[in-house]
């Protein structure tokens, strides 16, 4: 079988996604992508050039599996002759409706942020069938979209949903976490002290104020920890980061992005306590990374996360969120218990998320598919 993957934002978690299967699929998979800058631009014109190159190459997929970034309707209509009947599976990584936008972005200032969530939508409708990488994806994106129809004047079209719903499932994210795991000589001694760890993009949703301020009021308390602080980091960041280098410089070990994969993987052996403030996670991969190398998790009850938890262990990496103080008071109480916190194994709860285990899922979801056609 062979798979056309099609990828407007070649970067990061998307890269990572592409690259990931194409290589641990048993199926020829061809990667049909463009850089990851200018992601509103990716989302208006990537589809006509991702279409000029497949219709340039010799190259005939048996399905095709595209990304939430692109405009499926416009890439399909330009492939008619090629794609017409080709399976097609869309893959929500994330989604532009129920993402929180920066306020600091004009077109959510001006109310121009509609058109992006109606790419997403009007993809989800041509599609054969809609992957979401969790089900609180899922659900936050079919819930949220009645209301998003009811706000166009007329023929709003909303039984769609329900059209959407039924073709829709789970496929979590695949991860190369095996190449996080460290060889025994290899791994790192750990500090005497709790180190904790943000290694989140350094972005507004990521809430790093939250992790920040916590860390701070820690600190006034006299509670002796380390810091490793790791994620991209982009031209324009929050400015707390810059904050925290100065004011926690006596703790850090780490401060800045590792490009690496063996060395961001000793950073994260090296790590203890992931103390997660995130206002969005539609899957949470790296929070996934972190507990595969045993960094204990304390986790907002929402989101994504509660899924890469067993129910019956929830009150134990989960945190009331309408308590600051309380938020901390926990943090301090793993900071001072962090000799019984690395003998948890966390890791056996994400290690099904490795792409040894989700190629053949993906496979399997996607032959399904070719059957008939």
């Amino acid at each position: 079988m062979r798979i056309a993957l099609i990828e407007p934002f070649f970067s990061g978690s998307h890269r990572a996604w592409a690259e990931g299967y194409a290589q641990h699929s048993k199926y020829e998979v061809r990667i049909f992508s463009l850089s990851g800058h200018h992601w509103k631009w990716r989302m208006h014109g990537g589809a006509v050039t991702l279409a000029r190159m497949y219709m340039e190459s010799h190259f005939q997929a048996d399905v095709i599996l595209a990304s939430d970034m692109l405009n499926l309707p416009v890439f399909l209509s330009i492939t008619r002759k090629k794609t017409a009947s080709t399976p097609v599976v869309l893959y929500f990584h994330e989604n532009q409706l129920t993402y929180p936008w920066s306020p600091a972005d004009p077109d959510a200032v001006a109310g121009r942020d509609n058109h992006y969530s109606f790419i997403n939508y009007a993809s989800a409708l041509v599609a054969d069938h809609v992957f979401f990488n969790s089900q609180y994806h899922r659900e936050a994106l079919l819930n949220a979209l009645p209301q998003f129809l009811r706000a166009f004047p007329d023929y709003q079209e909303t039984t769609t949903v329900r059209a959407i719903e039924r073709k829709s499932s789970v496929l979590p994210l695949g991860l190369d976490l095996k190449q996080l795991g460290l060889q025994q000589h290899e791994a790192p001694s750990k500090p005497l002290r709790a180190v904790i760890l943000w290694n989140h993009r350094w972005e507004y949703d990521k809430n790093p104020e939250d992790f920040f301020n916590a860390l701070f009021a820690l600190q006034e308390r006299g509670i002796v920890f380390h810091l490793v602080v790791l994620g991209q980091k982009f031209d324009r960041y929050p400015p707390i980061f810059d904050e925290a280098r100065q004011r926690l410089k006596e703790k850090i070990l780490h401060f800045g992005f590792v490009e690496e994969k063996k060395e961001y993987g000793k950073w994260l052996q090296m790590s203890d306590i992931l103390p997660v403030t995130s206002r969005q996670d539609f899957f949470g991969a790296s929070v996934v990374e972190a507990m595969y190398c045993n960094v204990v998790p304390l986790l907002p009850k929402r989101l994504a996360y509660p899924e890469h938890i067993p129910p019956q262990l929830h009150y134990t990496f989960f945190y009331t969120e309408d308590n600051s103080r309380a938020f901390i008071n926990r943090l301090q109480r793993m900071i001072m218990d962090v000799k019984v916190l690395r003998k948890q194994n966390v890791a056996q709860f994400v290690e099904h998320y490795d792409w040894c285990s989700m190629a053949p899922r993906y496979d399997e979801a996607l032959f399904s598919l070719t059957k008939g056609k």
